[in-house]
């Protein structure tokens, strides 16, 4: 067997075991990736959150990554062009431990009937891997992502058990204009080829095929490639958590209740929540803070970061590395 041929079939070794190299040198670090599945009592049943969880070597930190509605887990580990796009890959290279979940309803999470799955229950389920995880690290930070952020800032104002949060795609200031047209490309999962074997009820929503770019993209710049893997992994939303999401963000801000440091990130480009004439301002870092401090406490510290030039789904930005050095060095100086 040659040098590459063994160096191959060593890396797969591993992947297969749960290990995850870090790209570069042969010696690079280890990180170990593991599933978790949680369990968490939801109305009258027991459901299970499904995550994913990579730790560096000596990890003490622990992010948990929440998606946005449409999406699920793999949102955060980006399989197209990984060393720009995969989040999760640029904390655990910084050390920083993470545990991707799927939303109840989604991936490899159970699927209660719709009308069970709200914001609040997500959050309850968040804060059940939470507390099965803290016992391992020194400080967890809480990331979501949209209506994964509306989740974020429900689990932490109701159960105060992190330590900081990040709250990307989601403002509270939403651009009716541009947000509206979203809402017009779902249809439900069941009627989609790709989702048709998860034995969904009609409840659970999508994105009609193709529509990816003009609800999530727009307008940024993205591989063909990008794309595809986008619309190969979309999961599902329900009506529950959309109604949810428009009510704590535009009507009873519960982020106001978050007594730790917190960190927003948007795209630039965001038709959804920034721009004239309904949303914040995303111009720049310092106008985005001051656009949307009003809605945080003053222990929240807030600090804000924009993706230019990008739209609502901004891991896909190729400037996505930005923005995952800023909340890496935001991270590592909470106290």
């Amino acid at each position: 067997m040659s040098w590459l041929r063994f160096r191959r079939f060593g890396a797969a070794a591993l992947l297969a075991a749960g290990v995850c190299l870090a790209p570069g040198a042969a010696d690079a670090a280890e990180i170990t990736c593991e599933d978790v599945h949680v369990p968490v009592r939801i109305g009258l049943t027991t459901e299970s959150m499904y995550g994913r969880l990579c730790v560096p070597p000596g990890a003490t930190t622990l992010q948990v990554l929440v998606p946005g509605g449409t999406y699920n887990s793999v949102y955060w580990d980006i399989g197209y062009d990984p060393q720009t796009l995969s989040y999760r890959q640029a904390m655990n290279q910084a050390g920083i431990a993470t545990v991707a979940v799927d939303r109840l309803g989604s991936g490899r999470s159970s699927v209660p009937p719709s009308e069970l799955v709200t914001v609040s229950a997500q959050a309850q389920a968040v804060h059940a891997v939470i507390q099965s995880l803290r016992p391992r690290f020194g400080k967890v930070v809480l990331v979501g992502h949209s209506i994964g952020s509306a989740i974020t800032m429900t689990e932490a104002a109701t159960y105060r058990d992190v330590d900081g949060v990040v709250i990307t795609g989601l403002s509270h200031q939403i651009n009716l204009p541009g947000a509206v047209p979203v809402f017009t490309t779902l249809i439900p999962a069941a009627l989609d080829s790709r989702l048709t074997g998860y034995g969904l009820d009609i409840g659970y929503l999508t994105t009609a095929p193709g529509t990816r770019y003009s609800s999530f993209h727009t307008p940024g710049a993205t591989e063909p490639g990008a794309l595809a893997f986008d619309e190969a992994t979309k999961g599902v939303v329900t009506a529950g958590e959309t109604l949810d999401t428009v009510l704590i963000t535009a009507l009873i801000p519960v982020s106001r209740q978050i007594t730790v440091p917190v960190m927003l990130v948007m795209g630039g480009g965001d038709v959804d929540f920034c721009g004239p004439p309904l949303g914040a301002d995303c111009s720049s870092n310092e106008a985005l803070r001051t656009s949307e401090a009003p809605f945080y406490a003053p222990e929240a510290r807030l600090r804000a970061y924009v993706v230019p030039g990008y739209g609502h789904s901004l891991n896909f930005s190729p400037n996505a590395p930005g923005y995952h050095r800023a909340v890496i060095e935001w991270t590592k100086g909470i106290r």
